[in-house]
């Protein structure tokens, strides 16, 4: 990304209680104002990156060390706000999935730790302190993704409030020109506050090892939301500490796409594996120097595998070629937990079927939310056919049916 600057579209805390139709209300019309400007920047050839900055208290506890978060509520917030943007994109007929090239529009969902109601830090100075999450709090964000094309801000008071201090804290390591500051409409939040706080929302434990099987071509919001909700189970050690967290991406084999439904546009291997790289780079990468500190990943040339680490050693990412439905699930023990969706639920149910049979230890299931057009969209839309049109399938056909 380093060669190409993104925008940054910051968005105060959502909606409690964060159900769609809430979530639209709060956060569609500042989606919606950036997806529209960002879409005419055609100035060359690639697409616009813009990175939804989510700024909210999503992480409990007081030490670095000992952070926690409420992953079904987490993933749920991340899901509603890339269902918004599917639609938006729809309606805006932006292609949302990456590498789509001038007029499209990628958008990557960032979760921020941060309290509206804390006092801003005095005399500042840039730091990166990470946690044992892949969150980051305002400053670490602040001192680490930069610099920015634009910054869009919603004009309501959350929105100023969180932009002030951001811009603080954003000040030693960026100089903004008052053009890039953008505000857009903001939406309408309605609060209920929680009769029980603590019962709101029960903390997940996270996990050292994660899973995770998929196609991955032409990724898009789908795709984005389960790479997030799995990195978010992520436990991660402090440096020089233990050993790196690891999350093992199985990717399917290209030859075990060739009766795929428009095959010959199907990526191969090494991109759908690069882009996933490129993709959780945005979420993972902490340094001092911004994009420009960027690590590279490192392809295992001839393997099928491609190998990153980020955060000093602390997170590994592996993506490895599968030429099966199980990939390393049942090849390697030593696995923790596994990420599914509606549509591969039943895969992980076969998982934990051929885990016992090898009398090993069952992995946890953790179910990501569909992205759901219901309480969206304006007027009757099936949320299958939705789903339908944002589809790696869907995807290709419309890059054949250009062809013609």
């Amino acid at each position: 990304m380093a060669d190409q600057l993104p925008s940054l579209l910051l968005l105060p805390p959502p909606p409690h209680p964060a159900n769609r139709a809430a979530l639209k209300a709060a956060f569609e019309p500042p989606l919606k104002a950036a997806i529209s400007r960002l879409k005419d920047e055609k100035a060359d050839q690639h697409a616009s990156i813009l990175i939804v900055g989510l700024a909210s208290p999503i992480l409990r506890g007081t030490s670095l060390r000992q952070k926690s978060l409420s992953w079904p509520e987490a993933q749920s917030v991340v899901a509603g706000i890339y269902s918004i943007v599917s639609v938006i994109c729809a309606q805006l007929s932006v292609p949302s999935h990456m590498y789509a090239g001038p007029g499209s529009v990628d958008v990557r969902v960032l979760l921020i730790d941060h309290d509206p109601s804390a006092p801003p830090p005095k005399d500042f100075k840039p730091a990166i302190e990470p946690n044992n999450t892949v969150v980051p709090d305002l400053a670490t964000f602040a001192s680490a993704y930069h610099p920015w094309k634009y910054i869009f801000h919603t004009s309501n008071e959350p929105g100023y409030q969180i932009l002030s201090t951001y811009l603080k804290l954003a000040e030693p390591v960026q100089t903004l020109k008052q053009d890039q500051l953008i505000a857009v409409q903001g939406g309408l939040a309605l609060n209920v506050a929680p009769t029980d706080r603590s019962q709101s929302s029960q903390q997940t434990e996270p996990h050292n090892i994660m899973c995770l099987g998929g196609t991955f071509d032409h990724l898009h919001p789908g795709h984005k939301l389960l790479l997030t909700a799995a990195v978010l189970l992520l436990n991660v050690p402090e440096k020089g500490t233990a050993g790196p967290c690891r999350f093992i991406i199985g990717v399917t084999g290209d030859e075990l796409l060739k009766r795929k439904k428009y095959a010959e546009l199907v990526q191969p291997w090494n991109v759908r594996a690069m882009s996933i790289m490129d993709f959780l780079s945005s979420i993972l990468r902490l340094s001092k120097d911004g994009w420009n500190g960027a690590e590279q990943p490192k392809l295992d040339s001839g393997s099928g595998e491609l190998v990153s680490r980020f955060r000093d050693d602390t997170i590994e990412i592996q993506c490895v070629e599968i030429q099966d439905a199980f990939g390393p699930t049942i090849t390697a023990e030593d696995m923790d937990a596994l990420v599914v969706s509606g549509e591969t639920r039943s895969g992980g149910n076969a998982v934990n079927e051929r885990r016992r049979e090898l009398d090993w230890r069952q992995l946890e299931i953790f179910e990501v939310d569909v992205l759901d057009a219901d309480d969206v969209v304006d007027g009757p839309t099936k949320t299958q056919d939705f789903a339908s049109k944002i589809s790696s399938t869907a995807i290709r056909q419309k890059k054949a049916e250009s062809r013609i």
